[in-house]
């Protein structure tokens, strides 16, 4: 069966509540799903966080089982209809995935069809690795490898950079660009409001903004809502 993810830049924008920017598409997403597993591990308050997500999805007529109160997590991930893994800290994400050893569990779960949607972190978490996430390592994982259901990478919350500012530091671009001089995957920036439809071999573009793609040795290219990027999926060559 071909993988079906929904990605997303963020789960908030800003002046609306959780996950309102795309509700609709995820209903449409989800299609006659009733219920769905949860991943909160990005967030230190995990039941405050399960709780958020319940109350949201609730409104979509879906019910929610959180993995941090299962009894056995491995066993509810192969019973799961979809999966939803949430944002915050990626690091610490993927550090619990590897602690509770379901990196290769929820893999094969969606690779058998079994839909998966991310934000933010859980966005990363879909990638080869976690190398173009933002986040701080509050933690050290085993590996920066991650679920790898998608060859390219994506950097969520991608920002361009401000004229008028001040600041002297490296732009998300200039990092960006760092991560080329090391591999050669390519990397997709997604802004605020975005997110990417996958079903094999399908990629399409959603949201509200455009979003900015870095290939080594190009450059950087604009794509608008609505546009196909099939071409993504086409395995890059080695890092």
């Amino acid at each position: 069966m071909s993988k079906r993810l929904m990605l997303l830049s963020n789960s908030t924008m800003h002046g609306r509540g959780f996950l309102d920017h795309a509700a609709e598409e995820i209903k449409d997403f989800l299609g006659d799903v009733e219920r769905l597993l949860f991943v909160p591990f990005a967030l230190h308050d995990r039941e405050a966080y399960a709780q958020k997500v319940r109350a949201r999805f609730a409104d979509l007529g879906i019910e929610v089982d959180s993995l941090h109160d299962v009894d056995d997590e491995e066993e509810a991930v192969e019973n799961a209809l979809a999966i939803f893994i949430g944002g915050g800290n990626t690091f610490r994400l993927l550090n619990t995935l590897y602690e509770l050893k379901l990196i290769e569990p929820i893999r094969r779960r969606v690779e058998g069809g079994m839909p998966y949607m991310g934000a933010s972190a859980g966005t990363n978490m879909a990638c080869p690795t976690i190398r173009t996430t933002n986040d701080m390592p509050i933690v050290e994982p085993p590996s920066f490898a991650a679920l790898n259901l998608i060859p390219f990478q994506i950097n969520p919350h991608y920002v361009d950079p401000d004229p008028s500012s001040k600041h002297m530091g490296e732009t998300r671009e200039d990092r960006i660009r760092e991560f080329h001089e090391m591999n050669r995957i390519p990397v997709l920036g997604l802004r605020e409001g975005a997110w990417l439809s996958v079903e094999e071999p399908h990629v399409e573009l959603g949201g509200a903004t455009l979003a900015r793609l870095f290939q080594p040795g190009k450059p950087p290219e604009e794509y608008e809502p609505g546009a196909s990027l099939d071409f993504l999926l086409r395995k890059p060559p080695a890092a």
